[in-house]
């Protein structure tokens, strides 16, 4: 057998020569082009792999139910305390009386502010001078206590009866404050003295001036009584200050 091969080898070499080829058209042959392929795919990975973490960081975190769930609602806003208000009063002076009539009337009404009374005294004292002047009862009677929008209604039947006309301009306030502060069977009355500048001219029905100066600013000081109920949990509930008593001084 020197030299020759024998048909058993023979045949085992064509067999795995016939493997290795099928393997191969199996596997296939990596190529230029394969290699090309293989990294413009994993260049393409990577570049997917960048936009999702770029999205990510682009979503915005939404609370959770459990322990970040937001207030839908502000803060409440704290009304002043006792003490504040009573060191508001005790600022005001006017002497031991005054202090401690608005010290009894903030000991029956917790929440009485000798600055929020003041505000409203001086929106309430220019609504009614002017609806009296026009003659507005409606507007009167939601501001007066019954017996003084009697005087005031019978003022305005009066000067209607006449024909006469008030002309009025209210310009402003210049002063003011509280005078008196007193509790009287259940009810908070506190006196204000206000000094006001108008332009007022009375005509009669030929439009004649016979009182006043439609073209001259006068000032009037006006001496007006308040009263609220703040006898019960209940009356405390209504906010609302109506006027019990006026004296003009001028």
């Amino acid at each position: 057998m020197d030299g020759q091969i024998d048909l058993f080898t023979l045949l085992t070499l064509v067999v795995a020569i016939v493997a290795i080829f099928q393997l191969r058209r199996v596997l296939g042959r990596r190529t230029g082009d394969e290699e090309t392929r293989i990294e413009q795919r994993a260049r393409e990975a990577s570049a997917q792999r960048n936009e999702q973490a770029a999205a990510q960081d682009k979503v915005v975190s939404l609370p959770r139910r459990d322990r970040d769930k937001p207030n839908p609602l502000p803060a409440p806003v704290e009304t002043p305390s006792v003490n504040l208000a009573e060191e508001r009063i005790k600022a005001i002076g006017g002497g031991t009386v005054l202090t401690q009539g608005l010290l009894d009337v903030l000991k029956a009404d917790p929440s009485f502010s000798p600055d929020q009374f003041i505000d409203g005294a001086k929106q309430a004292y220019e609504m009614i001078v002017i609806a009296f002047a026009e003659g507005n009862r409606k507007s009167l009677r939601d501001l007066l206590s019954p017996a003084v929008n009697e005087s005031f209604s019978a003022a305005i039947t009066d000067r209607d009866k006449q024909g006469l006309r008030v002309q009025q301009t209210f310009v402003g306030l210049s002063k003011a404050d509280i005078i008196h502060a007193e509790m009287e069977r259940g009810s908070a009355q506190l006196t204000m003295r206000f000094v006001s500048q108008l332009i007022t001219a009375t005509r009669d029905r030929t439009g004649a001036v016979i009182e006043g100066d439609p073209e001259k600013v006068k000032d009037v000081t006006d001496i007006w009584t308040f009263s609220r109920d703040v006898s019960s949990a209940a009356a405390r509930r209504n906010p609302n200050w109506k006027l019990i008593a006026t004296e003009p001084l001028n």
